[in-house]
């Protein structure tokens, strides 16, 4: 049975990957292949799988539930203890009792950041919500996509956001090799969804002389901002995505990004650049 959610993982995967093509300006190049490759994996299914499958993507296109801390992180319910063993155990397919998705048990980086309560939380808007001067590397030493995804990584785990930046990277490295997230014009948005246990969070890496994250760009990429996605949140992802490269289509955001000296520097341009942008 696990090869059977793996199955579903991937598959899940991938319809999310199509649905950020869909979202983006200029995303529409891979369409194509991405859907024989979706249409293909719903046939491989087991019939009643399959059915069930299809039932629900017709309601939401996340179908899967990465059980965390015995709850589905989609719904918020708190799931019995037989229920919580079964999915560890993937004899068989489980089910979330309140929304029917497909119940499984993740492995990988977790979001361990304590997130701001009560005024604080009050006073946050913008790209505040999602980042922070921590966060922030305004002169990447990577010359290669894998090492700066490794390099923002550990930004992240340094920072108090996710448990193991090795397993982070290793993550968004094999998302990117199903389709690269570079948008042309220098900007890359990698990622990795269903990382649990608190909220979505953006470390920006700028390098002054590129990394090439497409063999088919016309130029590296200079901006790069890798992100980790509780599953919950990921059709709001897609518009965040929108509005940071709706941001990064200005020149004077650009320069502004780029000039940035030290973190402190980088995130206050992030900031003021997304201002309109990012609400």
């Amino acid at each position: 049975m696990r090869k059977v959610i793996n199955h579903l993982v991937q598959l899940q995967n991938l319809i999310l990957t199509r649905d950020e093509e869909r979202s983006i300006p200029g995303g529409a190049v891979h369409l194509e292949r991405l859907n024989d490759s979706i249409d293909s994996l719903i046939e491989e299914l087991p019939t009643e799988v399959r059915l069930g499958f299809q039932r629900l993507y017709k309601r939401d296109h996340i179908v899967m539930s990465p059980m965390n801390d015995g709850m589905c992180p989609i719904c918020g319910m708190r799931l019995a203890i037989a229920t919580v063993q079964a999915v560890k155990q993937c004899r068989e397919i489980q089910v979330c009792p309140s929304c029917a998705r497909f119940l499984y048990d993740p492995e990988g980086p977790r979001n361990v950041a304590s997130r701001p309560h009560s005024a604080e939380a009050r006073k946050l808007s913008g790209i505040a919500r999602f980042s922070c001067e921590k966060l922030m590397v305004s002169n990447l030493v990577a010359t290669t996509r894998d090492d700066a995804i490794a390099e923002l990584a550990n930004a992240m785990q340094l920072g108090g956001f996710v448990d193991d930046a090795a397993k982070l990277a290793a993550a968004a490295i094999e998302r990117e090799n199903i389709v690269s997230t570079s948008l042309g014009k220098g900007v890359a948005f990698p990622h990795v969804r269903g990382i649990e246990g608190g909220g979505l969070a953006i470390s920006l890496g700028v390098s002054q002389q590129g990394v090439v994250f497409d063999k088919n760009d016309t130029e590296p990429c200079h901006f790069i901002f890798l992100t980790t996605i509780p599953t919950a949140v990921s059709a709001f992802y897609l518009k965040l995505m929108a509005g940071l490269a709706e941001t990064l289509k200005k020149q004077n955001h650009r320069d502004a990004l780029l000039k940035a000296d030290s973190p402190a520097a980088l995130w206050k341009a992030l900031v003021k650049a997304t201002r309109t942008t990012v609400k």
